[in-house]
């Protein structure tokens, strides 16, 4: 069971809503009005928690686990104790994903701003927003309904933030338009001076970089990751992209729909991902 001082968690919750939710189907002679309070591991998981099996390695867990309720995929029924209630899926991740997005939906935090929040007059901002101490908003900055930002996140002048979007602590946006539902974990930098410059013997001359960064729609970008802007073609991140901690992309960029992009991984300057690429951990890819 997670923590509750930093895990609060809705609820309780009847199996057949979360069979529902979870598209399972619940195994037969299971009472569907019994209510549920969490979800948590097979190993720590109570009479009134939901855990789940995904990964075949943990089936001597689920044996032994005192689980009120399990995700499973069909095959592994047998491997359930006696009186377990089951919900039964061919995707058993997913469906436990979204029964935990239940129990431990995403705050939105309190709507209003902070007194030690900065706001320029010339800011927008749309309707129950919550902007946390020491947050600064620029000048002509438009800022969708229901944004989070957080302690000293810094929202440069004129950046344009979608409905819904969460913006991590001591983050910094710049020369940016973010979509719908996008989040920034704390740290990440956005918008920043692309790395540019002619050199000769005479030494590095900086060329200036005139592009944005256009984030689609529904991206995640983990902490301390950096997004420089384009030096005159825009980077682009696409609609549903998923990215880890401590990543380097570089100016123009283009990260086609739904890519994965993990740990510690650098694109360099004007690469194009196509739909759905997935980088590992560390890796680095050459410029154009």
């Amino acid at each position: 069971m997670a923590d509750p001082r930093f895990f609060a968690a809705d609820g309780p919750f009847p199996l057949a809503r979360l069979a529902e939710i979870a598209g399972a189907e619940l195994s037969g002679g299971v009472d569907p009005n019994r209510t549920f309070n969490d979800v948590a591991p097979l190993d720590e998981a109570g009479a009134d928690d939901v855990s789940f099996l995904d990964n075949k390695r943990y089936v001597k867990a689920l044996e032994t686990s005192r689980a009120g309720a399990v995700i499973l995929h069909p095959d592994h029924v047998k491997a359930a104790p006696e009186g377990m209630a089951l919900l039964l899926t061919e995707a058993p991740y997913k469906a436990y994903a979204l029964v935990a997005q239940l129990f431990h939906p995403v705050e939105q935090g309190v709507p209003g701003l902070h007194p030690a929040a900065i706001v320029d007059p010339g800011a927008r901002l749309g309707a129950e927003c919550a902007v946390g101490p020491g947050a600064v908003i620029g000048p002509g900055a438009q800022i969708g309904a229901r944004v989070r930002i957080d302690a000293n996140a810094v929202i440069g002048a004129n950046v344009v933030i979608g409905a819904r979007c969460r913006i991590g602590a001591g983050a910094s946006l710049s020369h940016c338009i973010l979509g719908e539902d996008v989040v920034l974990h704390p740290g990440v930098r956005i918008g920043q001076e692309g790395f540019g410059f002619a050199s000769d013997e005479t030494g590095h001359t900086k060329v200036p970089q005139l592009g944005r960064v256009v984030i689609g729609d529904r991206v995640e970008i983990g902490a301390n990751s950096t997004v420089d802007r384009g030096s005159g073609p825009d980077t682009v991140i696409g609609a549903g992209c998923m990215i880890d901690n401590l990543v380097q992309i570089g100016h123009n960029v283009k990260l086609g729909p739904g890519c994965v992009v993990v740990a510690q991984v650098g694109i360099a300057g004007s690469t194009k991902l196509g739909r759905g690429v997935v980088l590992g951990g560390q890796v680095g890819i050459a410029g154009h």
